[in-house]
């Protein structure tokens, strides 16, 4: 999907947006005309890469370090993306971790809690500020965000990580509520849940060779590409998608 070349550029911030899915996603954004900023925690190089590819296509773009889950950090990130991109249209919450991978009872209490803190309420805290700043231009059309779920939402990932796919239905049942809530004030809410994407986040649960083991099992045969999903979020953000919101996108291979 391409957005007409005569829209305005609009700031959008995707966190989490060094690697795998959300770099994707920034790549797309920025090539669709939007004016995109990178939130990350740890790999500044890589956030910094993800920039110098966005600019050598003609984009703008910037990175700012922050922990998603630090309320404190939040305001930073975003006045750091309005001063250079404009007033805030989108926002992708793409900042997530699945914690080791093995049976929950074996879950150390402080991994769990991170992975909550990640995927959650981090989310929450991105969004509100979000909202605090749509709300100083209350009549600007087609604000939106994006949450990043996962088809570990439906399917619970026993003996993997089922803290992390709680964590995921939480957000898409944030997803809903919220969108239902500022839905008379134009903003909405949706979710992209991707199924297994070939990405690190599986060598760094500990399990490089997973996509390659889920595969099979999957109704295409395949694991997805995080271009896949970054084509998902843009049309989710796109004024096509103007009357669609409290919707969660499975992008899954058919799972």
């Amino acid at each position: 999907m391409q957005v007409p070349p005569e829209m305005p550029r609009r700031a959008v911030i995707v966190t989490g947006g060094s690697r795998g899915i959300g770099a994707a996603t920034a790549r797309r954004l920025a090539e669709a005309g939007y004016g995109v900023c990178i939130g990350y925690r740890h790999d500044a190089e890589a956030a910094r890469e993800v920039v110098r590819q966005i600019e050598a296509a003609g984009g703008h773009a910037l990175c700012v370090p922050a922990d998603m889950s630090a309320e404190a950090e939040l305001p930073r990130l975003f006045d750091a993306a309005e001063a250079a991109l404009g007033p805030l249209h989108a926002l992708v919450n793409n900042a997530g971790i699945t914690g080791p991978l093995g049976r929950f009872v074996e879950l150390e209490a402080v991994a769990m809690r991170r992975v909550v803190e990640v995927n959650l309420t981090g989310t929450m805290l991105c969004t509100q500020e979000a909202l605090r700043r749509f709300a100083a231009r209350p009549d600007a059309p087609g604000r939106s965000i994006v949450n990043i779920s996962s088809v570990a939402a439906v399917t619970g990932s026993p003996g993997e990580y089922v803290h992390y796919a709680a964590t995921k239905a939480a957000v898409e049942s944030f997803t809903l509520g919220l969108a239902r809530e500022v839905a008379e004030q134009g903003i909405r809410v949706n979710a992209v849940a991707p199924g297994t994407v070939q990405t690190g986040i599986h060598a760094a649960a500990g399990d490089p060779d997973r996509p390659a083991r889920v595969a099979p099992r999957v109704p295409m045969r395949r694991v997805g590409q995080p271009e896949e999903v970054a084509e998902a979020v843009l049309w989710l953000l796109s004024d096509a998608a103007s009357y669609t919101t409290g919707a969660v996108l499975r992008v899954t291979g058919g799972l």
